[in-house]
């Protein structure tokens, strides 16, 4: 028999007994000035937000489903749940009108899957968009070299309109490579990771 102990589980006071405290949160959040506040751009992002990114983000978008069949995703942790949810919260999980096909890769060390993946996608209009605010974890930067050395061999030259990097806007080895390897202008082929987030 499988026993529970809910003994953490319930609060010993009514939830009101928390009101100052949790108002004290509030204003702390609201004012800036709580723990962490260099990560608290998620409050006021849809005031503020970088609308020229956006705008390059729509384009991007735009570009991707005009010449793809599918959209490789090379993350791990929230650079790959992250896009995975909000795709799957909007579309479900098998839309049946999707224009581009969307898979994730650079979240596991399995080669079996790597394979499988670089198999499914060698006949099809392939976009890759290696996500990594430091570019440097070992299961994304694997898979990334990994299709990175296919999109050359596939599309040559065009393999840098095909290739995007989403990072941070201002350090990290992935920021540096997308730096070194971008053929169109900076903006248009990195579209950064605001660390406050």
């Amino acid at each position: 028999m499988i026993k529970l102990d809910l003994s953490h589980a319930k609060l010993n006071e009514a939830c009101s007994a928390w009101k100052d405290q949790v108002a004290m949160y509030d204003k702390q959040l609201v004012e800036g000035t709580c723990k962490g506040n260099d990560f608290i751009g998620w409050m006021t992002w849809f005031e503020d937000y970088d609308r020229d990114e956006f705008a390059r983000i729509k384009d991007c978008a735009k570009r991707i489903q005009k010449n793809s069949d599918v959209l490789v995703v090379c993350g791990i942790g929230g650079s790959y749940l992250g896009p995975r949810a909000a795709i799957e919260m909007i579309n479900g999980l098998y839309p049946e009108d999707q224009k581009v096909e969307v898979i994730y890769t650079g979240n596991t060390f399995s080669s079996t899957y790597i394979a499988q993946v670089m198999n499914y996608i060698k006949d099809k209009r392939v976009t890759v968009n290696v996500i990594s605010k430091s570019g440097t974890t070992t299961e994304t930067s694997i898979a990334f070299r990994i299709l990175e050395q296919f999109m050359h061999e596939k599309y040559g030259d065009e393999a840098k309109n095909r290739i995007v990097a989403t990072t941070d806007r201002a350090r990290g080895t992935l920021k540096t490579l997308a730096d070194k390897k971008a053929t169109k202008p900076l903006s248009s082929q990195i579209i950064s990771a605001d660390a406050s987030l």
